[in-house]
């Protein structure tokens, strides 16, 4: 494109609501899988996040940038992400624990072509980890899932898990019948035809699943060793800080652990704790999802193998799904186009 064409460009905005709904749920998941096929590749650039905090604010701001070659629908693309997560917002303020904003630029000449609300996109590119990590690690038997948690996150993964899997029994466990009803007032008259169980009883949902996905928060673990059978396949989504935790010990020294980035993982993933207490040593990791999905390493060894991802969330999911946000949202002619450079 010649470089008086870009001066004319404008860059767009997009709210929260106008960004659900522009991707369907296995959309997200093979965008997500792109984005972990590249890393497998070696074909991207991305630092782990960094954290911004100040007692002051209890909570803190992520920032995480990534540039990937060959993402979904477009030659390459570059995007950051700025979290602010606030405990107390809530309570004080009545307003959402965690706000995001992704900013997508052109690589060549970093032209911003959209900033967007993270939200929705983030709660779906997160569970959509989930869904990929199943593919790629449960048994090809699994028709069991189990959700431990049902906030935003295990939202995500629910609706990217059965978009991409065909499963028999979906189980959901949460702390409060509200929220557990609050999840099923919104999932279940989306898939009719689909068995829910909620329960506030965990050993009424973990036994006898195939695949579970986690998605808490809390520096205290929420799911017990004795819980965890031969054979299941473990995705950890929650936690996400430094010092939280959402699994036994127990388990990760049982199973067979593959992160999402390393780097990342170390400070801010399910193994942050352990490896900090030497219950557990960064060789105990067997590998990253790229490595699994570009064949250099095996997801599963055996079909009575415990197997673990670690997902911390990482900014290469945001570069390989924004493209196709935006191009969804330009074909419907949603947000606000803003000029951002002079004449």
């Amino acid at each position: 494109m010649a470089d008086t064409s870009w001066r004319n460009r404008k860059t767009l905005i997009l709210s929260r609501s106008e960004m659900i709904g522009l991707l369907e749920p296995e959309e997200y998941v093979r965008c997500v899988e792109t984005a972990f096929r590249r890393m497998g590749e070696g074909r991207v650039f991305m630092e782990p996040k960094g954290h911004i905090v100040l007692d002051k604010y209890p909570g803190e701001w992520e920032i995480m940038p990534s540039y990937i070659e060959e993402p979904e629908a477009a030659p390459a693309a570059a995007a950051c992400k700025w979290v602010s997560i606030r405990f107390e917002n809530r309570a004080k303020f009545n307003l959402p624990t965690v706000f995001s904003i992704l900013i997508y630029t052109e690589p060549e000449t970093g032209f911003p072509l959209a900033i967007v609300d993270g939200t929705h996109h983030t709660l779906m590119r997160t569970g959509a980890s989930g869904a990929v990590s199943a593919k790629w690690m449960a048994r090809e038997d699994s028709s069991v899932l189990a959700l431990v948690g049902a906030g935003d996150v295990n939202t995500g993964a629910f609706r990217t898990c059965v978009a991409t899997h065909d499963w028999k029994e979906v189980r959901v466990w949460s702390r409060t019948r509200a929220t557990l009803d609050a999840f099923m007032a919104s999932e279940q008259p989306d898939h009719p035809d689909l068995v829910i169980k909620p329960s506030t009883v965990l050993e009424d949902v973990v036994p006898g699943a195939d695949v579970v996905v986690t998605g808490t928060t809390g520096e205290t673990p929420v799911l017990g060793n004795e819980l965890i059978e031969d054979g299941m396949h473990i995705a950890a989504l929650g936690g996400g800080l430094a010092g939280t935790q959402e699994l036994d010990v127990a388990i990760l020294q049982r199973s067979r652990i593959i992160v999402d980035d390393m780097r990342q993982c170390i400070t801010d993933g399910e193994i942050n704790v352990p490896l900090t207490r030497d219950e557990l040593q960064e060789s105990d990791v067997a590998g990253d999802i790229g490595e699994v999905i570009t064949g250099k390493i095996p997801g599963r060894t055996s079909a009575s193998e415990v197997t673990l991802f670690d997902s911390t969330g990482i900014a290469l999911q945001d570069s390989a799904t924004l493209p196709l946000e935006y191009e969804r949202a330009i074909a419907a002619g949603v947000g606000v186009e803003k000029k951002m450079i002079s004449t």
